[in-house]
């Protein structure tokens, strides 16, 4: 059996930055564990598959290792591959998620923006062992469901934290969130880290977003906001509070068509 791939660059404006993700349009869902192997062999953050319904598209995500409750990236991904390969002209593109509702992605011309749910982080108390994996203490910690959210001081403390991806964060197989201020017109700055997922560290993370959003918007007193993931790779992120969503805006940056062979489903 093949399928169409698709591989682009998301929160890019040109390839080799940004997020790369791969979209695989379906006609029917496939057994899981195919969708898994076909994420472990593409060996990126995420794979998204669609699967049409209505007017709207079924989307799952799977990381290389295990299916994922929420992925930014790659839903810009797919709402770029759906309005540029599959059914273009449409001005809003919805999806329908097992464990996140209903998203939306709204296209003008080369801008996205994804309507995420909100996930406020609360105070926690500091994870044993956090500070000594990240390489660096943090001045808060909170935590947003299987999130930590790690707050340093500077941006120049988050680009040089050079995690061992061995000890975070322990036996409970959270993520870790690092951020501080930006600079240069950008408010916040953020790292993502998810070993537990399969990922060491995720170039750049919309759904990480719908915690740093509500937590940077409380902080500066405001709902619009420049975000930069300062990974490698990096990314930049438009978002906006809007009561309990988030919006992100952003570009994808197409990289890479073809077909998959694998086994029939």
């Amino acid at each position: 059996m093949q399928l169409p791939l698709h591989q682009v660059d998301a929160f890019a404006d040109a390839v080799f930055a940004g997020n790369p993700a791969a979209v695989v349009p379906l006609e029917r869902w496939l057994p899981d564990t195919l969708m898994q192997a076909i994420a472990a062999e593409n060996n990126l953050a995420e794979t998204a598959f669609t699967v049409p319904a209505g007017d709207a598209w079924e989307l799952r995500w799977f990381t290389p290792a295990v299916e994922v409750d929420l992925c930014g990236h790659a839903t810009l991904a797919a709402a770029w591959v759906l309005a540029n390969r599959v059914a273009p002209g449409r001005p809003t593109y919805r999806f329908l998620t097992r464990r996140a509702g209903e998203l939306t992605v709204d296209v003008e011309g080369d801008l996205l923006t994804l309507d995420f749910p909100a996930r406020p982080a609360v105070p926690a108390t500091p994870h044993p062992g956090l500070a000594t994996a990240l390489g660096a203490v943090p001045r808060a910690v909170l935590r947003a469901g299987a999130n930590l959210l790690a707050v340093f001081e500077t941006a120049e403390e988050v680009i040089a934290l050079a995690p061992r991806f061995a000890d975070l964060p322990g036996p409970e197989g959270l993520s870790v969130i690092a951020t501080a201020p930006g600079r240069d017109g950008v408010d916040f700055v953020s790292r993502y880290f998810a070993p537990a997922l399969g990922i060491d560290e995720d170039p750049v993370t919309g759904s990480a977003h719908c915690t740093l959003v509500p937590y940077w918007a409380a902080r500066l007193g405001r709902d619009r906001l420049e975000a930069r993931q300062v990974s490698r790779r990096g990314g930049a992120l438009s978002c906006r509070l809007a009561g309990d969503r988030v919006r992100m805006t952003g570009r994808v940056a197409p990289y890479l068509e073809g077909r998959i062979t694998v086994p029939d489903g």
